[in-house]
């Protein structure tokens, strides 16, 4: 593996990393954090050909919770990090 790519997965793992940070937090909705879930396994797929897609759908959930307003401001500003994360990716 090259180092790009194993850059790569080390981002992808923060990403989860805060995404699982998230759906562990009791301040969040209850409905926010099954979404995160959601997202996380979206990006837990394992075939190469379909990461591209999980990435995809998981910024379109995530961007779709962003705007929710009931989610605390620090949640929001977490979910935008992620987003930008993956759509550098």
């Amino acid at each position: 593996m090259s180092y790009h790519g194993e850059t790569k997965m080390a981002d992808m793992g923060n990403v989860l990393e805060l995404l699982s940070s998230i759906k562990e937090d009791n301040t969040v909705p209850k409905n926010v954090r099954f979404k995160v879930n959601e997202t996380i396994s979206c990006l837990e797929v394992n075939s190469d050909s379909s990461v591209e897609v999980g990435i995809d759908r998981a910024i379109q959930c995530l961007d779709e919770l962003s705007n929710d307003p009931n989610i605390p401001m620090f949640t929001r500003t977490q979910l935008w990090s992620v987003i930008s994360a993956l759509e550098s990716k």
